[in-house]
């Protein structure tokens, strides 16, 4: 069939339809989707294809064929229908409009049709028999007017609707009135007892029988011959049980019961007898019938026939149940439930066999039977219980028999007899005796020692003989006895066995074999053993006495172990070696026997006989307090046992101490017992004096005192015999007490030592009353109480060797002339440490102390609040010194006045550096090296030492270190410091120095020989001057004097008056026929030949007071800090002329030093004096002196101010360097030392010709066509200098001439890039190799030198700021080793590296700008600037890769003839680098930041300054820069790009 086309209006498209919506466009009959038909040829095609696989291996080649091409043609024929139909699919639309056209005018016929037979088919059928009603008009208005209808039928009413309900009135008179006739006939009539108990109500009377029935009856009228009229019967019997809660009796059996009833009580005349006859029978019957099931259900599920079984059941009559079967009775045991006869109302009784008493049975029968809860198994239960008291009340008599005044319980459900064995005794180490409930059997246990095995005798006994029970109560006795010795000793330091492994058994009766004693073994003291004897008391058999003796064992391993008689003595402690057969067995050696009263009621102890649960309280003075009496011991701890287990392990080690006093010749008065029994203590009544060996003298044998552990032999300190009597007269008491460690448990000896007061009054609070103890602690785990006796012998010694220093000290703190209170405070004196504070705060502290170790005194140094203690790094030099002197005086004197310079010192940095001289060895920059307390030596970088000596009056004396004392050599370890005279000489204080100088000795300087003291030589530390045994301190504690005292003593001047200039130095010869100055010689002069200028001098006696510092004093030779005038007047056209001290330029210079006899002042003062010699040839005399390789040797005195300015962290003197805050010693240092660096680069470079240069400490060398010249600035000589001079061409060679700014350009960046903090020597070697280049080749590096100081020259066309490395960084390509001089030359080619860095824009932040270094080589010959590649790398990052493309395009179309090629690269490629978002973030160890130019405001154009500094590796030596501000001005715009893209 055609499929019928569909309406216009759902065709798609249409405007409006005329079908509801959800019907346009329904799907076309007999159609298929073109998906499903391409699946459907392709699954059949797959298949006839997978079918041919499997058949055309059977067939021949010739079928196989065959088929083949069948399939094929199959296969094209229907793919070619397919192809077809798709075609034929574009036109379809048509097709599909035309058929829905039909289909809607096809549905439109129908609608006209069937539309044309409704309405003819209604004309015809329906409407012929319509007919309208007629309506009842009547009713209709009555119905609608009176809301009612009357015209019904009567009949209606009569036989349907009811008559009217009485009224509540009438209801409640009849009620009244029923309930007056029922009541009437229950009086008159016959009524049971059972029945008295009813209700009426209602018109009904109710009877209740309890846990039968309950039945309500009436009565139909007032007539006696009525009968009674049952209403309703409740059965009362249930089962909660088993029954699940459901009703017992079914409906239909209710029925039954109510019909049979109400037709007995027509007939009979004592109808309710009747009633009560039936119902109570027939309830009676299903209460056996319960409990019978509930007894079946127990033996089924959880109780088997041993234990109760049904012997009897009698439906309605009996039931008859057997228990405890297992126990043999003539009788057994059973109970029957059967009615009582003996009653009234025959209810159910519980007859028992054996009998049990009326009111027993009538408690079980009431419990069980006559309860809401009818239930077998709490008969059963309840019955089982009386048994069980019956029996175990019978067993209780046998008990009471043999066990007198003992209080029994029996208690409990189920019962359970208690049986104390001891008295005292708790309830759980009594005998708990009860009976199982399914077998009847007696079961006894302990239920603190379930264990025991004494309770299954017990048991058999119960259930069997009972004749063993005393026996068996006994062995309990004991065996809970043993229990209770070992929760006793639970806490205390032992142990409780029952036996020990005799080899051979002891004679003695008390350790035969058997249960009545215990070994108990102390952990402390592996040799005693404490036995412990058992005994019962005749009177109380269940108290016990206990008697304790004492063994002494030792251990053997087999019987022919022979042991010395020493091992039954009670210090010793046989111990075996490690490599010894472990002895297991023990050898009784003796036996002591306690007396229990006497070891139990000693002082302080409370241990009482009457009983341990109270306390004495009848008047006795020693009893505790009243909260103390209270305390009641639990029943299981026994006091004395406790008692003299903690009484032997405390009283032992005591013992032993004392035996071990004893031997060593130390009196003591015994053990006692302290007041109020607190503690034992061991009184010593006197110690000896250190240095005797009492336990030599006493045993002869000791070992030989121990060498002291210092090489150098100190002599001990000597113990005057006032201060030994003075210290005796403080010692009040020496006890030895007994501790236990709270954290590690471990028990410890207390020496108390208790003194009066002390000879130094300290500040500390717990130090002011006269009160003053010492405690010692020793441990006792070692039981070696020879070595705890030493201990004690040497920590006395460190209380009396310290005595002895204090006692002295006391004396001369007490002298207000020596102002020892003013320089230190004492913070503690314990008697075994001496604290010290002092400093300008006394915050920081010295502790003195003796060490028995080396045998000597120690110092310790700890730092304040606000200070450190740099005392600490010569510490060892400190105790050294107060060991030979023995003076505190001595050591507060040298603390004091060394601390200002050691902790200037200590502010030097001591951090290693990397890259000097070796970039992978690390070398530190300062090392401080002790010498003596007064004497330093400070190397710098392992190649610089200086030598610092600490004098009176806040002086210091710095000298070169490399010079030789004793000889004219240099130490080949060091190299001597050029120029560090000069340095020094800058800070100097003339006002200081020449203290107390004479006007007129001003023209008599003295000769240098003689400046050096002696203190700090060889042999200076252990002797001592002629002021004293301190170097601070004078001769009879003299304070400074006047040179015109008396007292003091000049020596003769060397050297005639030939120069009035004190800071000249004299000849280094002194004359040899001077009488003064033999005596005052140094003692340590090598006379064989003549002394060297660096060889120690004399100094007057004016300057200082005598002391061992300076004992022979002399003018001190203290140079001018003035600049090298004459190099300034010479060299006007050099850069420095504008910055020379009479312009002021150089920023913390000193100024022009004018004419003066004392010219030499700190940088930090100005000079006062006026008028006098000008600069001439005297000054110029005084700077050649001053930079001689030897006037280093020569020391210079500096106050303690200078020191500090000198070591103290400062800003760089030359504003331009912008680095870290560093000191001006390690500044010039670092310049000397980098100086040294590019003289010996110098001369190992064959393309830099070394010049002689008549200034000394100038470096003058010459390059292709430049002559350099490298010095240290003048002024404060804490940088170095660059001149640079071009060398007029020769004629026979043409040269490049840079210009003066070029040539200016080269000196400011080795001022500020090069020779600049931190001081790296490679960066020398690649500024060298630098100025090595062609002219045209060092002219475009001078323009990136000028970039990199200037970034504004570049204008605004830059994108990146460039920084010149000097030294190989970290994040650059490891062409060069990290470190290294980063310009390398050969070939004609040159290679250096190029840090770029990202101008922020955009808002960014310098942090965030990336960073590139660049490794460029420049070609000279072919004049190719290119980026250097590894050939091993593979892949280059792409910001290298676009840097090469860069400049390899430039080098194609940018470069000019006759022109150098590497500065206008660099500048292209600093325009036109694009900045790719493929390059990594900046490495975290660079800083990056805008770089520094050389000056502010010197460069034209506009721009900003960006850089990038790598922390440690920088390409540059500055340190993290600053952002300088935007620079705007005017001018050509360098680079050959000006106007490329920004």
């Amino acid at each position: 069939m055609a499929p019928t086309p569909l309406p216009l209006e759902q065709m798609p498209g249409a405007s409006a339809g005329y079908l509801p919506a959800g019907q346009e466009g329904g799907p076309r009959i007999n159609t298929m989707s073109m998906s499903v038909l391409i699946d459907f040829i392709i699954q059949r095609t797959y298949h006839e294809l997978m079918v041919l696989a499997e058949l055309l291996p059977r067939k021949t080649d010739m079928e196989r064929k065959v088929e083949i091409y069948a399939y094929a043609a199959r296969t094209r024929h229907l793919f070619t229908r397919l192809n077809a139909l798709v075609k034929w699919g574009n036109s379809v639309s048509k097709v599909d409009k035309s058929s829905q056209i039909m289909s809607f005018l096809d549905k439109q016929n129908m609608l006209f049709v069937e539309t044309a037979d409704m309405l003819a088919r209604m004309s015809r059928e329906t409407l012929v028999r319509a007919r309208l009603p007629n309506f009842h008009i009547p009713a209709a208005v009555e119905v609608l007017t009176t809301g009612t209808y009357n015209r019904l039928p009567t009949c209606i009413r009569e036989r349907i609707v009811p008559p009217d309900a009485i009224t509540p009135a009438e209801k409640k008179q009849t009620l009244l009135r029923l309930n007056q006739v029922i009541q009437h006939r229950l009086v008159t009539g016959k009524l049971l007892p059972q029945m008295r108990e009813f209700r009426i109500r209602n018109g009904r009377v109710t009877f209740e029988v309890k846990h039968e029935f309950s039945v309500a009856l009436t009565v139909m009228g007032d007539s006696p011959n009525v009968p009674w009229r049952l209403l309703d019967i409740d059965i009362l019997v249930e089962d909660k049980e088993t029954g699940d809660g459901k009703s017992l009796v079914h409906a239909l059996q209710v029925n039954y019961i109510h019909q049979l009833i109400q037709a007995r009580l027509v007939e009979n005349t004592n109808a309710l007898s009747e009633v009560y006859n039936c119902l109570h029978y027939f309830c009676q019957s299903l209460q056996l019938e319960v409990l019978y099931t509930q007894t079946l259900r127990l033996n089924y599920e959880r109780l088997d026939d041993n234990n109760i079984t049904v012997e009897e059941y009698v439906p309605g009559v009996k039931l008859t149940v057997s228990y405890w079967r297992d126990l043999k009775s003539e009788l057994g045991y059973r109970l029957t439930v059967q009615s009582d006869p003996s009653e009234i109302g025959r209810p159910l009784a519980v007859v028992h066999v054996p009998s049990l008493g009326a009111k027993e049975s009538a408690e079980v029968a009431d419990r069980a039977v006559r309860s809401d809860h009818l239930s077998m198994e709490r008969l059963i239960v309840h019955t089982v219980y009386i048994r069980s008291v019956s029996r175990l009340s019978d067993l209780k008599l046998e008990f009471q028999a043999f066990l007198k005044d003992v209080d029994f319980n029996l208690q409990g459900t189920p019962a359970i007899l208690t049986v104390p064995v001891l008295s005292p005794c708790l309830r759980a180490e009594q005998i708990h005796i009860t009976i199982d409930t399914h077998t009847g059997m007696f079961r006894c246990h302990v239920p603190k020692h379930l264990d025991c095995p004494i309770t299954d005798d017990m048991q058999d006994c119960l259930n069997g003989d009972r004749s063993k029970l005393p026996a068996l109560l006994s062995e309990l006795r004991y065996w809970i006895t043993h229990r209770r010795c070992e929760k006793t000793l639970q806490h205390l330091p032992a142990t409780a066995i029952e036996t020990l492994p005799f080899l051979t058994l002891p004679e003695q009766e008390l350790l035969q074999a058997g249960r009545h004693k215990i070994y108990v073994k102390l952990h402390r003291h592996p040799n005693i053993i404490l036995v412990v004897q058992l005994k019962e008391k005749s009177a109380m058999p269940n108290e016990m006495e206990y008697t304790f003796h004492l063994g002494f064992v030792v251990f053997q391993k087999d019987e022919s172990d022979v042991v010395d008689d020493s091992a039954k003595q009670l210090v010793s402690i046989v111990t075996q070696p490690p490599s010894e057969i472990p002895k297991f067995y023990t050898k009784l050696m003796r036996l002591i026997e306690f007396d229990t009263f006497v070891a139990t009621h000693g002082p302080g102890t409370e241990v009482d006989e009457i009983s341990p649960h109270k306390r004495k309280s009848n008047g006795d003075i020693l009893a505790p307090p009243a909260k103390q009496q209270k305390t009641i011991f639990p029943a299981y701890f026994i006091p004395e046992l406790a008692h003299v287990v903690a009484m032997c392990d405390e009283k032992i080690p005591f013992l032993n101490l004392a035996q071990t006093l004893s031997k060593h010749r130390i009196p003591h008065s015994g053990l006692q017992v302290e007041a109020n029994a607190t503690s034992l203590v061991l009184k010593i009544l006197a110690l000896p004096k250190p240095g005797t060996n009492q336990a030599a003298t006493a045993t002869g044998d000791s070992k030989p005192a121990t060498a002291p552990a210092s090489s150098t032999s100190t002599a001990m300190p000597k113990i005057e015999s006032h201060v030994w009597d003075d210290l005796m007269r403080r010692v009040l008491s020496i006890s030895v007490r007994s501790q236990t460690n709270k954290n590690s448990q471990v028990r410890i000896w207390v020496v108390e030592f208790v003194f009066y007061s002390t000879p130094l009054q300290s500040t500390h609070q717990k130090e002011q009353g006269n009160r003053r103890t010492v405690y010692l602690t020793y441990e006792q785990a070692n039981h070696d109480f020879s070595k705890t006796v030493e201990d004690l012998l040497n920590d006395w010694s460190k209380i009396v060797y310290l005595y002895t220093l204090v006692h002295d000290f006391s004396e001369q703190l007490r002298n207000k002339r020596l102002s020892l209170g003013d320089m230190l405070v004492v913070k503690s004196y314990s008697y075994v440490n001496l604290l010290l504070g002092y400093g300008p705060k006394k915050e920081v502290t010295c502790n003195i102390y003796w060490s028995v170790q080396s045998h000597g005194f120690r110092l310790t140094f700890v730092g304040g609040i606000s200070a450190v203690n740099a005392h600490s790094m010569m510490r060892d030099q400190l105790a050294q010194h107060l060991n030979q002197q023995h003076s505190l005086t001595s050591i507060a004197h040298i603390l004091h006045e060394t601390y200002n310079p050691m902790s200037s010192i200590a502010k030097l940095p001591v951090l290693p550096l990397l890259g000097i001289p070796r970039p992978q060895v690390p070398v530190l920059s300062f090392c401080m090296l002790p010498q003596s307390p007064c004497l330093m030596r400070l190397t710098y970088q392992a190649v610089y030492c200086l030598e610092l000596r600490f004098r009176a009056n806040r002086l210091v004396s710095i000298r070169d270190g490399a010079s030789s004392r004793f000889e004219r050599n240099v130490i080949e370890e060091f190299t001597p410091i050029q120029g560090l005279k000069a340095f020094l000489s800058k800070y100097v204080d003339e006002s200081a120095v020449y203290r107390g100088r004479a006007p007129h000795d001003d023209d008599n300087p003295l000769s240098p020989m003689g400046m050096e003291d002696n203190f700090g030589g060889p042999s200076s530390v252990a002797g001592v001057g002629a002021g004293g045994s301190s170097p601070f301190l004078g001769a009879g504690m003299r304070g400074p004097q006047s040179p015109r005292d008396s007292g003091l003593r000049f020596p003769a001047p060397h050297t005639p008056p030939s120069s009035s200039n004190p800071h000249t130095p004299a000849s280094p010869h002194p004359s040899a026929g001077g009488g003064g100055s033999s005596a005052q010689s140094h003692a340590n002069f090598n006379l064989t030949s003549p002394p060297a200028p660096h060889m120690p001098h004399q100094s007057p006696g004016g300057l200082m007071p005598s002391s061992p510092l300076n004992p022979q004093p002399s003018p001190h030779m203290v140079h001018s800090p003035g600049p090298n005038t004459l190099y300034m007047q010479s060299h006007q056209d050099s850069p420095f002329t504008a910055m020379s001290p009479a312009n002021n330029n150089w920023p913390g210079s000193p100024s022009m030093p004018r004419p003066s006899p004392r010219p030499g002042q700190s940088p930090e003062h100005k000079s006062t004096g006026g008028g006098g010699q000008g600069v001439g040839g005297a000054d110029r005399g005084t700077r050649g002196t001053l930079n001689r390789p030897w006037a280093g040797a020569v020391p210079t005195l500096l106050t303690h101010e200078a020191l500090e300015t000198l070591c103290r962290p400062s800003p760089h003197p030359n504003k331009d360097i912008n680095v870290a805050d560093m000191s001006p010693l390690e500044r010039f240092l670092g310049c000397v030392y980098m100086r040294r660096q590019l003289h010996r680069n110098i001369q190992s470079e064959e393309t830099l010709t070394a010049l002689n240069s008549t200034e000394p400490g100038v470096v003058l060398f010459k390059v292709d066509g430049l002559q350099c010249q490298v010095m240290l600035n003048p002024m404060h000589m804490q940088s170095l200098h660059l001149k640079v001079t071009q060398l007029p061409p020769m004629p026979d060679k043409p040269t490049f001439q840079l210009s003066p700014d070029d040539l200016l350009v080269i000196e400011q960046y080795f001022d500020t890039r090069v020779a600049a903090p931190p001081y790296r020597p490679n960066a020398l070697h690649s500024i060298c190799r630098l100025l090595n280049q062609p002219g045209h080749v060092l002219k475009d590096f001078v323009q990136i030198m000028r970039l990199e100081m200037k970034p504004e020259l570049g204008g605004d066309q830059l994108k990146w700021t460039v920084q010149m490395c000097m030294r190989m960084p970290p994040s650059a390509l490891p062409i060069v080793p990290i470190g290294n001089a980063c310009v390398v030359l050969g070939r004609m080619k040159i290679l250096f590296f190029l840090q770029i860095t990202r101008i922020p824009y955009n808002g960014k932040d310098w942090k965030d700008s990336p960073s590139l270094v660049l490794p460029i080589v420049h070609d000279i010959g072919s004049n190719v600037t290119q980026v250097a590649e590894r050939r091993e790398q593979i892949a280059p990052s792409p910001m290298m890769a676009a840097a090469s493309a860069l400049l390899r395009r430039f080098t194609d179309f940018g470069v000019q003839q006759n022109q150098c090629s590497l500065f206008p690269a660099i500048t292209d490629l600093l325009t036109n680098l694009p900045l790719t978002t493929d390059l990594p973030p900046p490495p975290s160890n660079q800083a990056i930041g805008p770089p520094v130019g050389a000056g502010v405001g010197v460069g034209v154009g506009v721009g900003v300054g960006v850089g990038v500094g790598v922390v440690g590796a920088s390409p540059n030596p500055m340190m993290p820069m600053q952002q300088l501000q935007p620079q705007v001005g005017h001018g050509p715009q360098l680079g050959p790009n000006p106007g490329g893209p920004q």
